[in-house]
Formats: structure tokens, sequence, C-alpha cells
């Protein structure tokens, strides 16, 4: 049985006095299931639907400094949205398991709760494979269908980009998306494994994981195009964060 709101009865709306007449706004439960519904069509993987800002971890033991430094530039980046920011995203990068998709779904939650903003979250890899589906005459979804939320989002989070194998295709699909929300200056996030630079693999020193050694060879730029990373140093501010894989190093799961 659905819990009715002690406060409006369930019409959604509240009788107050404002300057000695009654004003009908609407009520707290209202704006709450609002925002439950923006949340839901957002498609946040349950996997993250915990993530918040608040809960990052950044201060545990041995923990690098730029999480701390990346926390905080989450943090400005909402209080600052829209103005401060005028239409550009964060580019998180850094190691695998350091928390880049954490904060990036930790921003988007916030921007839908206290902006009110329309928010998109998806897999880059997710994304491609149902724009590929769409070419199978079995299904009813087109590309178009796919891509039009995804182009219109007022703030977009793009999951691991450069995860997938690059192909022409690939380069073709992801300049689609990225010159699209260039144009119309939507907010996009994006979170990847590559760097966006050579320099910035160099610079990782001895402190590189074993997984960002095997990627030392390849770049954000190979995997989505040098035009195209060009173009995300113009979208996005870039945000590098280092640290021992927190998946492994804290967070193992187990049965206790």
């Amino acid at each position: 049985m659905v819990e009715v709101c002690n406060l409006c009865d369930g019409s959604g709306l509240r009788i107050v006095q404002e300057d000695g007449r009654q004003v009908a706004k609407s009520c707290e439960c209202r704006v709450q299931r609002r925002v439950a519904r923006m949340l839901e069509r957002a498609r946040i993987p349950r996997r993250y639907e915990h993530c918040t800002l608040d809960n990052y971890e950044s201060g545990y033991r041995g923990a690098d400094k730029s999480l701390k430094a990346g926390r905080l530039v989450a943090q400005r980046f909402v209080e600052g949205y829209p103005v401060e920011t005028d239409g550009k995203g964060l580019l998180l990068t850094g190691d695998i398991g350091v928390g880049k998709t954490h904060l990036a779904v930790g921003i988007l939650k916030e921007l839908i709760v206290k902006r009110g903003v329309v928010g998109l979250f998806y897999d880059y890899r997710e994304l491609l494979k149902e724009v590929q589906n769409t070419y199978n005459p079995e299904v009813a979804a087109t590309e178009l269908g796919i891509l039009k939320p995804v182009f219109q989002a007022e703030v977009l989070v793009l999951d691991e980009l450069g995860a997938a194998k690059p192909t022409d295709w690939v380069w073709d699909t992801v300049a689609q998306i990225l010159n699209s929300r260039y144009n119309e200056r939507r907010t996009t996030i994006i979170t990847t494994n590559y760097a966006n630079s050579a320099g910035l693999i160099a610079a990782a020193g001895s402190g590189e994981t074993a997984a960002r050694r095997a990627m030392r060879e390849e770049t954000l730029g190979d995997r989505i195009g040098e035009r195209m990373l060009s173009r995300l140093q113009e979208m996005c501010v870039a945000v590098e964060i280092h640290g021992k894989d927190f998946r492994q190093s804290v967070a193992r799961a187990s049965f206790a």
C-alpha cells in the first residue's frame, strides 16, 4: 500500500498563508517524487546508486593527495554550476579504481537534486553496443532514438571513454556525440583510464600501477582520435587522479 503524505493528503499541494492570503504551493513530497523520477531516468547503475560526494573515500591511510584534490574540484563544480562552469565539463583521468566514476556519479546526483538538471549516465561501451544493435533489423530501436537523449541531456556522464577498441566507426560515433554537445555548450563529465597526454603517463613515474603501465603506449588520443581529444580540451577541465586501486587495497569484497 502506498503511503499517503500527511501534509497534503496525497494531492501534492499545500495551502499556506502568505501576506494574509492562502496560496497553494508544491508539497515537499511532490518535489521528492520528482527528484526520484529524475534520478531513475538518469540511468545510474545500481552499483553506483550509493555514490555521493560525501562518501567519496579520500582520507584513508596512504591515500594519494590527488584524491582529496579531485573531491574538492567536484564540489566546487557543483557549487559553481551553471554560471561559473559556463558549459564546461570535467575530464577525470587516472588509475583504475581511484573513484573516478564515484566522483562523476556524485556530481550528477547533486546536480539533479540541488539544481534540478536533466542528467544521464552512460557507460561508453554500453552506449556503443546499443547503437550497434539498432543496425539489427529485428531491433525496434533506432540510432537517433538512442543518441538523441545523449545529445540533449543537460549533463551527461560518459564513463570509461576510450575503453572500446578504436575503429573508424567508433571514432565517427564519438565525434558525433562530442561535436553535438560541444556545439550546444552542454556539460559533459567524462571518466577514462587513459591519460590525455603522453606526458601525464610518463609523469606517473614509479607510483603507476601495472594497469597503467600496460596502457603506457596508448593515450586517450590514441583511443578516440587526436582531433576529438583536442575538442575535449575545450569542453572539459582535466582532473588527474592517482593512487592505488581502492577496490583491491581497501574495499575487498567479503561475506564477513
